[in-house]
């Protein structure tokens, strides 16, 4: 660590005054001995702030110190944000960087060393939002169908059925569904399911019938003791069934079935929260069943339906096509 820390500093030396310099090396400790940060962390931030020093070299004819700093404008800060943009770094990363720089300029000014009131009114760039990668109805439906080809072992190939149904039937993300308890497990006839989500945050979720028959015909095969409070999915050799395992079940099916790359188990769950809104659903019903905190998360998958909606027109309407 002390040799990444060693190393950063001399880069920074090339485009910081010496009272500049001292001040770097000086919250570079801190990080280290305070903030406990890790080696990976500490090189990240240092090249973060050492980008930006360099742009300020550049951008002002000189080496900057600190008084260069605290004179800084918010036209010099945009410029910079402007300069990462021409060169095509992701938004991603320009925000990180300037949550670097933000927590660099916020440190000075507790030491008393060096303070900037602008820099707090530069705006973070907005972050292109993923739009969520579902499945079609007709792939999402032979995943669920076909998973169980996959095995030639009975109990496994209705256990793998049983998860993606859980995935794609009830919206379930895959760590929910594999947290699952014996005695939480869904039953014949059972209409709900209570599920507990991200922030120890419950839910509940309607089950379809399918669900229910599925889990109770796996836990008939099922050759591993199932008590009560223990796991509900069980591995080959009876421990609890890992994500990684599900994952590489899907895996399988992409080659099996020609599915896109993008066919993961989450995207069983986006596929659930898609064609729901597809069908008609509503944004908030469907916000709580996926458990989202923010109705802006859910709100992404109207991209997706927009987009669909879209291609059917281009695909369907006679003036689309002249």
């Amino acid at each position: 660590m002390a040799r990444a820390a060693g190393v950063a500093g001399a880069a920074l030396g090339r485009a910081a005054a010496p009272d500049l310099l001292a001040a770097v090396e000086t919250w570079q400790a801190w990080l280290r001995n305070e903030k406990r940060a890790s080696a990976h962390t500490l090189v990240a931030y240092t090249a973060d702030l050492d980008g930006f020093l360099a742009f300020l070299a550049g951008h002002l004819g000189q080496a900057p110190g600190l008084a260069d700093l605290a004179a800084l404008r918010a036209a010099d800060f945009r410029a910079w944000l402007a300069a990462r943009a021409r060169r095509g770094l992701a938004k991603s990363s320009t925000a990180r960087a300037l949550s670097t720089v933000r927590g660099f300029f916020r440190w000075t000014a507790r030491q008393g060393v060096m303070e900037n009131a602008v820099l707090p009114t530069v705006r973070t760039p907005k972050l292109d939002r993923p739009v969520p990668k579902a499945l079609t109805a007709a792939d999402a439906r032979d995943a669920v169908e076909s998973v169980g080809e996959l095995s030639d072992e009975p109990w496994i190939a209705l256990r793998d059925t049983a998860v993606l149904l859980l995935l794609y039937g009830a919206g379930l993300r895959i760590s929910e569904a594999l947290e699952l308890t014996v005695r939480e497990a869904p039953k014949p006839g059972q209409d709900g399911l209570t599920v507990l989500g991200k922030g120890r945050k419950q839910r509940q979720v309607p089950l379809l019938p399918a669900i229910g028959e599925a889990v109770a015909a796996y836990r008939a095969a099922c050759p591993w003791p199932l008590p009560e409070e223990g796991a509900l999915f069980r591995a080959r050799r009876g421990g609890p069934l890992s994500p990684r395992e599900v994952q590489r079940r899907v895996q399988l099916l992409r080659g099996r079935l020609g599915l896109p790359a993008s066919a993961t188990p989450h995207a069983l769950r986006h596929s659930f929260a898609t064609h729901l809104l597809g069908a008609g659903g509503d944004l908030r019903a469907i916000q709580e069943l996926l458990g989202h905190a923010s109705l802006s998360t859910t709100q992404r998958y109207t991209a997706v339906d927009s987009r669909r909606l879209l291609d059917v027109y281009a695909a369907a309407h006679p003036r689309a096509r002249d």
